[in-house]
């Protein structure tokens, strides 16, 4: 049961704007002084004009050092920091030539980006926040629970960057997802010596170490589904995108029978690509741990379970409404996305959950940083509260005439307005544009801060030849709606142009699990429909004959697993995270997926 809305403020008064402004004011101070005599800072050309001014100015007086942030800091982008992040990358790379780059010392980790679009990776350096600020939850890597939390984790990362320290020595740094930079970086674990964890169980979770480090995707979840089946006491499950859980569903639908036999029996299954992790995983398997701190682990040795598997065969897999309450008597809660692409799997989400356990999402953020966490006295799925914790929030208004550097502060948005983040970090980013859009919902009675809902990718719009473009929410709300009501249970999808008729139009590309509806073929007029009433401009080019309808095709069933791993080989990245972009670029991946259909709607 979620909130009213009513609760939150349509405008601010005078004393919450004022006490707005000092917070602003404050974090500020405390993020970009300590990174005035980095590198970027005093050799960035975007930044000559601050440089200029700072050193007119008097080093005392803070409110004419924010003056002189706010008038000469221009927005920025990724081609900005590039020169810079790529001496990491360089072979030597010395000391000298990193150290202060975007804030003080060496950075923790690299976190890398841009995993959905088909464009390269990008890679932000990341700092060890202060020690006050590591159990903010913007940085826990891991929900904290009383009790056992299924949330699958992979370790995997895409490089190990060796920088040489002018003592001689060298430090490793890792470039990996910002999820994992987290965790590892909260428990200590460096990647050069992860062969050494293997028969190490991750702290309150299902899943033992070795498991984050498997490579395969389907391997990866098969033994997640195992470990997690076979532990009664789950009490959180956390995906970071819900549609990741309902494939993690179909995993253990299409291996039910293979997987209770292995819980009866004590065995790991002959699962693809686990080499040197086999032995760990079978000595550890249904161990009994109990924590007495990160490093110190009493258990038990591994013995089959022929009581639990009874219980399973006795549910059966997944189908049932409340199906995971009875696998996880204990469930309290679903943490994840459920929003934007994710919104395909809602349905089966809440089936599978049943009616008695919430859902929240994890926060608002990106590997440049945590921008809002969850806003429970409304929608916890999704509305987000922005706070200055990691980075403080500046927003440029995406329907305004006024020129791109109007930035505004959060006391100038408006209830309704639409808005493009802007992040200064404390990892060394300054006024850094994330391409979001977020529309403001209101402002939280207590403090004044606001709450936002994220709608969609500035530019992840499919320009078609007509000249409109629908976003991806207005994308994502028809097929959704068409597929509630019409398809049947979407696991994934993603949208390319469709030229095989004149003019081009949006081509649908979705993979269903189980039986598809017996009016399915009227989705696609649904479909039509629902993108006509959404949007103006598509809905008169339409009746202008310079655009036509969308067309809807299906996929071979495990298309989009397929797509993961073969993402996750590409980049060498985490399994987690790989997502599917609701309007596809990368045309390799747009003819293999074309040749992936097996019925057109």
């Amino acid at each position: 049961m979620f909130h009213s809305d009513t609760d939150l403020l349509g405008s601010l008064t005078v004393e919450l704007s004022q006490q707005l402004k000092d917070y602003e004011d404050q974090a500020l101070l405390e993020m970009i002084q300590p990174n005035l005599a980095t590198q970027f800072v005093q050799d960035a050309p975007e930044l000559a004009k601050f440089r200029e001014n700072i050193a007119q100015s008097d080093p005392m007086d803070d409110k004419d050092f924010l003056r002189i942030f706010r008038e000469f800091i221009p927005t920025t982008n990724y081609e900005a920091y590039r020169p810079f992040i790529a001496k990491f990358f360089a072979t030597p790379c010395k000391e000298a030539d990193v150290k202060n780059m975007f804030a003080p010392g060496l950075p923790y980790f690299l976190a890398m980006s841009s995993m959905t679009s088909g464009k390269s990776v990008k890679a932000f350096p990341r700092s060890r926040p202060l020690p006050h600020l590591l159990r903010n939850p913007l940085y826990l890597a891991l929900p904290q629970s009383e009790g056992t939390t299924l949330s699958p984790t992979s370790m995997r990362y895409s490089q190990i960057l060796k920088i040489d320290c002018e003592d001689g020595q060298s430090k490793q740094v890792t470039v990996c997802s910002l999820s994992i930079g987290f965790l590892r970086m909260a428990m200590n674990w460096d990647a050069e010596h992860d062969n050494e964890r293997l028969d190490l169980w991750l702290p309150g979770q299902t899943d033992p170490y070795a498991i984050s480090l498997v490579k395969s995707y389907r391997a990866f979840f098969v033994l997640n589904a195992l470990f997690a089946l076979a532990d009664s006491r789950v009490t959180i499950i956390r995906f970071f995108f819900a549609n990741v859980f309902v494939i993690f569903l179909q995993y253990i639908e299409d291996e039910w029978s293979l997987l209770i036999d292995c819980i009866e029996k004590g065995i790991i299954p002959d699962v693809e690509d686990l080499d040197h992790l086999r032995a760990p995983l079978e000595v550890i398997f249904f161990l009994l741990v109990i924590f007495h701190s990160a490093h110190k682990v009493f258990q038990k040795l591994f013995k089959p379970n022929p009581l639990r598997a009874a219980e399973l065969r006795e549910i059966g897999p997944p189908g049932i409404q409340g199906w995971a309450v009875r696998v996880w008597p204990h469930l309290e809660k679903f943490i994840g996305v459920t929003g934007g692409p994710a919104a395909t799997a809602v349905s089966k989400l809440t089936h599978v959950l049943g009616p008695s356990i919430p859902t929240q999402a994890t926060g608002y953020g990106s590997s440049e940083g945590g921008i809002a966490l969850p806003y429970h006295k409304g929608n916890p799925n999704t509305d987000y509260k922005v706070l200055f914790v990691d980075v403080l929030t500046e927003f440029l208004d995406v329907r305004s005439n006024e020129p791109p550097e109007r930035v505004l502060s959060i006391y100038e948005l408006v209830p309704g307005g639409h808005y493009e983040p802007v992040l200064t970090t404390r990892s060394g980013l300054w006024r850094y544009r994330i391409g979001d859009v977020i529309t403001v919902k209101g402002f939280a009675p207590d403090d004044g801060l606001p709450v936002i809902n994220y709608l969609h990718r500035r530019d992840g719009e499919l320009v078609m030849a007509f000249g409109t473009t629908c976003t991806e929410s207005q994308l994502t709300n028809a097929i959704v709606s068409a597929a509630n009501r019409l398809i049947g249970q979407i696991i994934d999808f993603t949208i390319v142009g469709d030229d095989r008729d004149t003019p081009i139009t949006y081509g649908y590309l979705i993979e269903i699990g189980g039986e598809i509806g017996k009016n399915a073929r009227m989705a696609t007029q649904q479909t039509f429909e629902d993108l006509m009433a959404a949007n103006d401009e598509f809905r008169t080019a339409f009746w202008q004959g310079r655009a036509r309808k969308p067309t809807i095709r299906l996929l071979e069933k495990g298309t989009f697993a397929e797509y993961r791993q073969q993402k996750c080989n590409k980049a060498n990245v985490s399994i987690s995270q790989v997502k599917v972009p609701v309007v596809l670029s990368d045309p390799t991946f747009r003819e293999w997926l074309l040749q992936q259909v097996v019925i057109e709607l």
